[in-house]
């Protein structure tokens, strides 16, 4: 067996295959497999936004600093590289100079040096660069934004005795996406295990992604199998390639598979090292992509401002908005799962921010429906007193009415339920078996939503027209600019068609929220031109008082032009001018400044005609 080419990390990811001539035709065919190459890849640095409002850059590098030493990370024998993991650090813009479109030819995409060394460390040298694990951004205005260097790929050596398989682990591909990002392998992500691993032994990690199988996708893997580690093991080629770094096991086989949670590999050897950031300097950090960050300074909320962030969870941008507006005014944080909200509402307490007060509100129902609807929020002070003094007359007036009637249902009550009150005594000490496996179900899957610590979240009845100065839509999408990514064959035409569809209903929503003279923000973590694009295209055609405006600060490569004829059908899917396509902010995963994909549109609102 040639260990060098099955133990590796050279993972191919997987497309349907219309989407995959989708994007050969918006992006041609070499772009776009740069794109997929860098998908499957972690970024090579960590972005850390820093809570100005608790602490300071400096103040934070320091304490960052002392951790990354007490782990080791900072001590890379070979020097620490760059953002990009190679000494030639080039940008995908060129501040000060206009650019075109983006080409689908990536050879023609503006590089340089100078830029990403700017925004790393000014006018600091190389050798400084290299020297340090942490940089401070200097493009203005985001001198809060730190870059935590990693590393990788790195070739990792999969030891084991002579003439003996190598001990593996394979764990679910979002488990190793994960363990791509920093993270430990925990016991739920273990899929198969090679017999006789026991506490302490070193083990190879690889993942399982989706094979095709019978026109659809399949692991193929039944969860607690023994693996062989052998060429005649089933499952021995689909791991080839997909190896992701070794670790130290810390349950034996048994254990992985009998414990509910806890970690069940350590990771020693790593093809990326990434240092993982759970629960260090809460409150003080958030770590977060640098083109999200980005999109907050886009928006460029003012202290003071009414501002509506339509699909906030998990609350990194609405607590981004809030330190802009130094906590000052009001930021409206909805989303439309109860528990994202309770996410939301302990993140803006950790950050210490006042200004964010987070609603459960489906983004597609976000208008105020009722005319009758009452929003205190909405209403001057002295009408919200005056209502509230309403209401609790008629409550005063309610309670008194009915005192004498409670007072005899009461007694009523107590009177006829004695005899059963004692009955039931005698049989609270018995727990029958359904009630037992409740119980482990509720241990293993964490409460429910009448159980979660912070109570019940209230349901918002929607939000007047024209009632906010800046709204963010944040809008939910296929998601295909995440990285590390390692499988996108769930995605259809089909599919992505109805996320453009859903975004442009929100789009909607959100364009009778904003008042006239105010902005709008519209952004995707995705690829698709169709949910970007295209959306910008359907909102600019069908709201003639919008325009796209400038970005500040704009280090993301134009929009695509022109547009797409779609297969299997007589339609040209339209994007953006020229000159449209340079008021937008797209973020390449495949370029240098080495970000997820990501895409923003900023949008001026006039003077309304709906």
């Amino acid at each position: 067996m040639d260990y060098s080419e099955h133990y590796n990390y050279n993972p191919t990811l997987a497309w349907n295959d219309k989407v995959e001539e989708y994007f050969i035709n918006a992006y041609g065919a070499d772009h776009f497999s740069k794109i997929s190459k860098a998908l499957t890849h972690p970024s090579s640095y960590s972005c850390i936004r820093v809570n100005t409002l608790k602490s300071t850059s400096d103040t934070v590098t320091e304490k960052l600093l002392t951790i990354l030493q007490e782990t080791g990370h900072g001590s890379d024998a070979n020097g620490v590289k760059t953002l990009n993991g190679d000494t030639d650090i080039t940008s995908e813009v060129d501040m000060g100079k206009k650019q075109g479109s983006i080409s689908r030819e990536p050879n023609n995409q503006v590089s340089g040096q100078t830029m990403m060394n700017s925004i790393l460390a000014g006018d600091a040298p190389k050798s400084s660069l290299q020297k340090f694990p942490i940089n401070k951004c200097q493009v203005p205005g985001l001198d809060y934004v730190l870059f935590v260097n990693g590393s990788g790929p790195h070739d990792i050596q999969y030891s084991s005795a002579l003439n003996k398989p190598v001990k593996e682990v394979i764990v679910s591909r979002k488990c190793a996406e994960a363990v791509l990002r920093g993270a430990q392998v925990f016991v739920p992500g273990v899929l198969a295990c090679s017999a006789h691993v026991e506490k302490g032994d070193t083990v190879a990690v690889s993942v399982a992604v989706e094979q095709p199988v019978d026109g659809g996708w399949s692991v193929g893997i039944t969860r607690g199998i023994t693996l062989e580690g052998t060429q005649t093991d089933p499952h021995h080629l689909q791991r080839r390639g997909l190896y992701i770094g070794q670790g130290t096991a810390v349950l034996s086989r048994a254990g992985i598979f009998r414990a509910l949670h806890g970690v069940a590999v350590e990771m020693t050897d790593r093809v990326f090292n990434l240092p993982s950031f759970h629960g260090v300097l809460e409150g003080e950090i958030f770590l977060q992509n640098l083109p999200s960050i980005i999109t907050a300074h886009a928006l460029d909320p003012q202290p003071g401002d009414r501002v509506l962030d339509m699909c906030a969870a998990p609350g990194g941008k609405s607590t981004a908005l809030a330190i802009l507006m130094k906590d000052e005014g009001e930021i409206v944080a909805a989303d439309r799962s109860h528990n994202k909200v309770l996410d939301i509402k302990k993140l803006a307490a950790e950050m210490g921010l006042k200004c964010v007060t987070a609603h459960r509100q489906d983004a597609l129902k976000a208008v105020c429906q009722s005319n009758e609807t009452v929003n205190l929020s909405m209403q001057h002070p002295d009408e919200t007193k005056s209502v509230a003094s309403e209401i609790t007359s008629c409550r005063d007036f309610l309670v008194d009415d009915m005192e004498s009637v409670k007072t005899k249902a009461v007694d009523l009550h107590l009177a006829c339920n004695k005899d059963v009150s004692e009955e039931m005594e005698n049989q609270r000490n018995y727990q029958s078996k359904a009630d037992i496996r409740k119980s482990m179900r509720r241990m293993r899957n964490g409460p429910g939503r009448n159980q979660t610590i912070g109570g019940m979240v209230e349901k918002s009845k929607g939000f007047s027209p024209n009632s906010f100065d800046r709204v963010l839509l944040d809008a939910p999408c296929s998601a295909l600019g995440l990285r590390p990514r390692l499988f996108a064959g769930e995605e259809t035409m089909e599919s992505l068609k109805k996320h453009g569809k859903y975004q442009k209903k929100m789009f909607d929503q959100a364009i009778h929220l904003v008042r006239p003279g105010g902005t709008l923000v519209y952004s995707t973590c995705t690829l698709n031109p169709g949910e970007n694009e295209a959306v910008v295209r359907y909102a600019l055609d069908r709201y003639k008082f919008l325009s796209l405006a400038p970005q500040h600060p704009r280090i993301g490569g134009c929009g695509l032009i022109g547009g797409c004829e779609l297969l299997d059908e007589n339609h040209v899917e339209k994007w953006l001018t020229p000159e449209e396509a340079e008021l937008v902010q797209r973020f390449d995963p495949s370029s240098s400044l080495d970000t997820i994909g990501f895409f923003i549109a900023k949008f001026s609102v006039g003077q309304k005609d709906i």
